[in-house]
């Protein structure tokens, strides 16, 4: 059976999509058969990565609901054979995924490829844990800053509750991938450094992809940067995180700062040290672990009222039709009880 891949972030626009395309055409590079799956329903783009937008036909709704054969769904890439994509419906809402479903497509896609790559939706709602739910290991796709590193530490709070292999009482593989990382501002003190985004989230490094126009015109013509040019350093960061993915061991080296003349010339300057010293980072590291600290702490289930919300709304489904909005679920902890409330409106 290949290996299924969560690509994952809970914070939308870091690089999720991207990630997804340049890891699988960078694995379907060297031979392996790679499946990549859009999860994102009603608001595809992987099909636009991948250049594929004008190719689509059936969709994973269709597989899933049997209109289609998951053979019509995937779309062979014309650049590389053994790399496919199966995309997301652009006309449905996520209610359309079912975990019965998804599970038995990642079950026949698991079969016939070595490697299948499952783009989450942002946020950690229906279509991203159904994202997630039959996953082998997964990459936390983050940037180094403060809101992006909160929500990766949410994010494998889930991976830890909410996937099959957790649920089994085994340990899902996690991986960091620091997207858009420029060495300047770090060295600023702008934004986090490396050492503070692994110490806060305790996981492994995958890669670190620098901030690179080239990805951005990649993504413009519709090829995934690994194979529009793969000598770009952003291109040669997702090679080498992809052959770690596949168990090589490479150390991962942080992108450092191309100083110019006039550093250079004062870089001896105490008075020059102090400003570039002064920055924003260590106040938002600080302000950071003392909020994952607090919210760690108090998380005795994953988003519970978000969970028990959904599994309520399932039900009432099944007898009338109501709009989502019509549904509050809220609950006030006490020391020693929580009560939990809420407030149906029938119409």
């Amino acid at each position: 059976m290949g290996k299924v891949v969560v690509v994952t972030s809970g914070k939308g626009g870091v690089g999720k999509t991207t990630s997804t395309a340049a890891l699988g055409a960078a694995v379907a590079r060297t031979g392996k058969r790679v499946a990549l799956v859009d999860f994102d329903v009603g608001l595809r783009n992987l099909d636009l990565i991948m250049g594929a937008e004008r190719r689509v036909v059936f969709d994973l709704v269709n597989v899933i609901q049997g209109t289609a054969k998951l053979s019509q769904a995937l779309i062979r890439d014309k650049r590389v054979e053994t790399l496919f994509l199966l995309p997301a419906s652009q006309t449905r809402d996520k209610d359309a995924l079912t975990e019965e479903g998804v599970g038995e497509v990642i079950e026949k896609l698991s079969s016939v490829f070595d490697y299948v790559f499952c783009d989450s939706p942002a946020g950690i709602e229906r279509g991203a844990q159904l994202a997630m739910r039959f996953a082998d290991e997964a990459v936390i796709v983050t940037n180094p800053e403060v809101s992006s590193v909160r929500d990766s530490d949410r994010i494998i709070g889930l991976l830890d509750a909410r996937t099959v292999k957790a649920e089994r009482g085994e340990q899902i593989a996690k991986h960091v991938l620091v997207t858009r990382y420029d060495a300047a501002r770090a060295a600023r003190g702008e934004m986090l450094s490396i050492d503070d985004v692994l110490e806060i989230l305790s996981t492994p490094l995958l890669g670190i992809i620098p901030e690179s126009q080239d990805v951005l015109k990649a993504s413009n013509l519709g090829s995934p940067v690994t194979l529009s040019d793969p000598t770009n350093s952003a291109a040669r960061a997702y090679i080498e995180a992809a052959k770690r993915l596949e168990g090589e061991d490479l150390p991962v080296v942080v992108p450092f700062e191309r100083k110019g003349f006039l550093d250079r010339l004062f870089g001896s300057m105490s008075l020059l040290d102090l400003f570039k010293r002064r920055g924003s980072a260590p106040v938002a590291r600080e302000r950071l672990q003392v909020l994952l600290a607090y919210e760690r702490r108090n998380r005795s289930q994953p988003d519970l009222v978000s969970v028990l919300r959904e599994e309520i709304m399932a039900v009432i489904a099944r007898h009338v039709q109501i709009d989502q909005d019509y549904l509050q679920v809220s609950m006030d902890r006490g020391e020693t009880m929580s009560t939990l409330e809420i407030d149906i409106q029938i119409p």
